[in-house]
């Protein structure tokens, strides 16, 4: 919660009192605690800074969990609709990938996984710098997209390269819904 209120922080202070909806019942509790770590009061001094409060809400009610990595405008195309219970699927704005595909040119670890992706073999994975390696075999290209399972499921993310420009227009597209706007901070 403190990683995503400081990458947003810019968006927050201007916006005033805020809802923080969380599974973690503990955190209701905890700025009310005697007792406290230094970590806590640290975390505490932080969010001072900010208007909200925190509502509990279990997770099997809390629909909007990870709202990002679920928006059915941004499945791949390729996902097979009536199998994952989606109504329908889509892809993100054209002109947003065609930006994601060219910012891969600028990107040295994504320059070198679409390469590999491309066509993958041993000696391209041995051409890989040592910390893609152990991952290189969870990544394809689709349409000039770099793709990526974080899990050996179905579930499959679109590369965004290392470029902030382009990673804040993502966040700020995706963050229209203020249910969205904490996971839009990881995207």
């Amino acid at each position: 919660m403190k990683s995503a209120l400081a990458k947003i922080r810019v968006y927050l202070l201007r916006s005033g009192p805020f809802v923080v909806y969380t599974d973690h019942a503990s955190l209701r509790t905890a700025v009310k605690s005697p007792q406290i770590s230094q970590r806590m009061a640290r975390w505490l001094s932080f969010f001072a800074e900010y208007d909200f409060r925190i509502e509990y809400k279990p997770g099997r009610l809390n629909v909007v969990a990870d709202a990002l990595s679920r928006r059915p405008d941004h499945a791949v195309k390729t996902a097979n609709a009536n199998r994952i219970g989606v109504e329908r699927v889509s892809a993100p704005s054209s002109s947003l990938i065609d930006d994601v595909k060219a910012a891969y040119a600028s990107d040295t670890d994504a320059k070198q996984l679409l390469s590999y992706a491309s066509a993958p073999s041993d000696e391209a994975r041995r051409k890989l710098a040592p910390h893609l390696r152990a991952r290189a075999h969870r990544y394809r290209v689709h349409e000039g997209l770099l793709l990526y399972s974080a899990m050996d499921d179905d579930v499959i993310r679109i590369v965004v390269p290392n470029d902030y420009d382009l990673r804040m227009r993502i966040i700020t597209s995706g963050c229209a819904s203020t249910y969205v706007l904490a996971r839009c901070v990881n995207a």
